[in-house]
């Protein structure tokens, strides 16, 4: 017999679990106790949505469940959103929080989660793939399990278990959670179908969703395209599962699009094949009726919003998307691809940028992010923070490794890849990890940079700073003809906040400061250097084509 908490964190042994992350209250003691004693770090951080953030980060770049505790109250209040942004990213994330006494439910307690006071288990609810409170031992081993699996299989994403104090203190029988007895993956049967559209096609076109993420498909999509000779082009949150180099890649589509990707759509298509994506109105943003194709085949393990953004006869082809690609190989293994026959490609060059800049003048985002990238290791993992700065690098940013960039464009929280990007280098301590993010997101969730510094991670934080929520302040003015409430009075200062935080920063007001405060970051291997890019507030970011 062992008490709850020892046989919980037995569990996150055995899932491969490296490291926690949360902030301590009484309830959830006994749990950050035992993850001390069993030698799991409890990585301490500055708020509980931060805790949340690094911990789907991690189970991003893990590829494992990652771990956020919070105690009861406002301490699993402040959490809801960062389980909603594990939602959006289909990141295995175990949210557990604390609850005062099961055996005092029903009296007034401090925090109490309970129905009778907070009730985190319906809160957690509609942003969980899973939510439950745990009242007794003996009910510890059939929810921990189902909510495991629930984060790890089909569509993957958070879970939640309100935990109470006295519950953790329990004694029960030991048990171990194996992953690999849940349940086999389901391919579809619509292969062949899929077969026949694609033999028949003459222009196709495909795009990537993060749903490729997801299922790590990556192989199977350059097999696809390889094989089909089909052109590329990605959603936003697409962007990163696949190279920009290819030659039959197009770039983005959507907000922060390419041209060519555009045009070619312009040019006629006559058969889309969209993998892992819900196809959101971010992902559609420019995609007028004119732009249409006659038909759809659409992968996804989810299909929720199969044929509901676009109205067109579509073979849906249900189930994980790497799966399902491996069966379309095995199947065409033989094809003979003479029988194939494609209008030409006709692909325009990359819009060049230029990098010209007027002496004492603010220097351009896009320059930006473009010498960015000529500076920074080509398997640096990127995560782009929700604003105008991350639809930049949507658009020049390019890739040449799959699953180095990581961005959100469904539920979009301010600020999570500030905390995203600690997760992910806990998880992949030998990878370059970088955040691009902007001073609306530094406001709202900087402090975090202190975790880093705790820790001695070298982030690179990359700050694009305007003095304005941007992405708002330039959509109001686009719908209203003025903004409001979206610039500030005083802007921050990145790079003396960074430092109060005790992170290396660096003031960037041109390209020459920029290469040197990179190459300053990439030499650091004992904490986190913020680069403060002072950027034009005029500039107009490629965002403005979303109705």
């Amino acid at each position: 017999m062992k008490k709850v908490s020892e046989v919980l964190v037995d569990n996150f042994k055995q899932l491969g679990v490296s490291h926690v992350f949360g902030i301590p209250g009484k309830p959830v003691v006994p749990l950050i106790a035992e993850c001390e004693k069993q030698r799991i770090p409890f990585v301490l951080s500055r708020h509980e949505s931060g805790a949340g953030f690094a911990a789907g980060g991690y189970a991003l770049v893990k590829n494992k469940i990652g771990i956020a505790i919070g105690t009861s109250g406002p301490g699993g209040t402040n959490m809801l959103t960062a389980a909603g942004q594990a939602k959006a990213y289909h990141s295995p994330t175990l949210f557990i929080t604390g609850h005062p006494s099961a055996q005092g439910t029903g009296k007034a307690q401090g925090q109490d989660s309970s129905i009778f006071g907070t009730d985190l288990v319906k809160m957690f609810e509609p942003v969980t793939l899973f939510s439950t409170r745990v009242e007794r031992g003996d009910q510890v081993e059939l929810l921990f399990k189902h909510a495991v699996e629930k984060a790890t299989t089909g569509r993957k994403g958070p879970v939640h278990l309100s935990i109470p104090m006295d519950v953790l203190q329990e004694e029960i029988d030991e048990f171990k959670v194996d992953i690999s007895t849940f349940t086999a993956t389901v391919v579809s049967n619509k292969i062949n179908d899929v077969i026949i559209k694609l033999q028949k096609a003459k222009r196709p076109i495909l795009l990537l969703g993060k749903g490729v993420h997801l299922s790590k498909a990556y192989e199977e999509i350059k097999w696809l395209v390889d094989k089909w000779q089909i052109p590329v082009m990605t959603t936003p949150g697409g962007k990163g599962t696949f190279t920009t180099d290819h030659p039959l890649s197009l770039g983005s589509f959507g907000l922060g699009g390419n041209e060519k990707a555009t045009q070619y759509l312009k040019d006629g298509v006559d058969t889309m094949m969209v993998i892992g994506s819900k196809l959101s109105d971010m992902s559609l943003a420019g995609f007028s009726s004119s732009l249409y194709p006659k038909e759809v085949i659409h992968f996804d393990i989810d299909v929720t919003f199969v044929q509901k953004s676009l109205p067109l006869p579509t073979l849906t082809v249900q189930g994980d998307i790497k799966s399902n690609l491996q069966e379309l190989q095995q199947q065409t293994s033989t094809l003979e691809m003479k029988s194939v026959t494609r209008t030409p490609l006709l692909l325009t060059e990359n819009e060049q940028i230029t990098e010209s800049q007027e002496k004492d003048t603010p220097i351009s985002a896009a320059v930006s992010i473009n010498e960015l990238r000529k500076l920074l290791p080509m398997d640096s993992i990127m995560f782009g923070d929700d604003g105008s700065h991350t639809f930049y690098a949507i658009k020049h940013y390019d890739i040449y490794e799959p699953g180095t960039f990581y961005f959100d464009d469904v539920f979009g929280t301010m600020g999570h890849a500030i905390a995203y990007s600690i997760g992910a280098k806990l998880a992949s301590p030998e990878k370059n990890i970088v955040c691009l993010t902007g001073d609306g997101c530094m406001y709202m969730h900087g402090t975090e940079i202190a975790t880093a510094v705790d820790w001695q991670l070298p982030i690179i934080y990359i700050v694009l700073n305007n003095k304005a929520l941007d992405m708002v302040d330039k959509g109001m003015k686009k719908m209203l003809g003025y903004s409001v409430g979206s610039l500030y009075r005083e802007g921050l200062d990145v790079t003396r906040y960074a430092e109060s935080l005790g992170a290396n920063a660096y003031l960037c007001r041109n390209l020459e400061d920029i290469r040197n405060a990179t190459n300053q970051a990439l030499k650091e291997t004992d904490g986190p250097t913020v680069i403060e890019i002072m950027v034009d507030p005029d500039e107009i970011p490629p965002i403005l084509n979303r109705v």
